[in-house]
């Protein structure tokens, strides 16, 4: 019976994350931690395009992995901590300021690669504050589905391991995608970089407005 429940929740991940109070008491631990794991994974992808977008703005800065596994390590530390803090109740910030906030992060980030083309101190502080935000959204999801009582850490754990498995996946989708094979072109940066932060800066820009003014 454990078996099913787990194969039929497994399944249907994308749509339990609209789910409020899953039930998953009693359930082994191996089977929690599958469960969050996915949850954690498909925030990412394919559900998470606010923070696909913003993992693509850090990979674009520079297509160096040494640059973007700095930014990364910033932007999970301080993501995690938050959302460890608020899935325990320490706080619990509204939808309606983490929303607009995460869109502007996207933003500033997106802009900031226009004009920059190396990594500076500045830009990991940056992108470690935002990890405060994003990590209030990735707690918002956990509070909707819920956590299990025997099992609160671990289903916590496992499903912030999703977030950073789906977060790697982008980056080397990136990676393999886009600068493996051109990362050494003269026209890189003109031709790729700063037209897709572009676009990405509209589309996050919308986001600002609509989630500020009409959600």
């Amino acid at each position: 019976m454990k078996k099913t429940t787990l194969l039929f929740l497994l399944i249907l991940t994308p749509f339990i994350l609209s789910a409020h109070g899953m039930n998953l008491e009693g359930l082994p631990t191996k089977d929690v931690a599958k469960i969050y794991l996915k949850l954690g994974y498909t925030h990412i992808l394919p559900l998470g395009l606010d923070h696909i977008l913003f993992v693509l703005c850090l990979f674009f800065l520079s297509p160096n992995l040494k640059t973007i596994l700095w930014q990364a390590t910033a932007f999970t530390i301080t993501h995690s901590i938050t959302l460890a803090l608020a899935a325990y109740g320490v706080f619990s910030p509204p939808a309606s300021i983490v929303e607009p906030i995460i869109a502007v992060s996207i933003l500033f980030v997106a802009l900031e690669n226009t004009f920059i083309t190396q990594l500076k101190p500045s830009r990991i502080l940056i992108i470690a504050l935002f990890g405060l935000i994003h990590g209030m959204g990735f707690a918002s999801v956990l509070t909707d589905i819920g956590l299990p009582k025997d099992e609160y850490l671990t289903a916590l754990i496992t499903f912030n391991i999703g977030v950073e498995l789906g977060q790697i996946t982008v980056i080397l989708i990136a990676w393999f995608g886009l600068a493996f094979w051109f990362r050494k072109k003269p026209w890189y940066r003109k031709v790729i970089v700063i037209p897709i932060s572009v676009v990405i800066a509209i589309i996050s820009f919308y986001w600002t407005i609509e989630r500020i003014f009409f959600v």
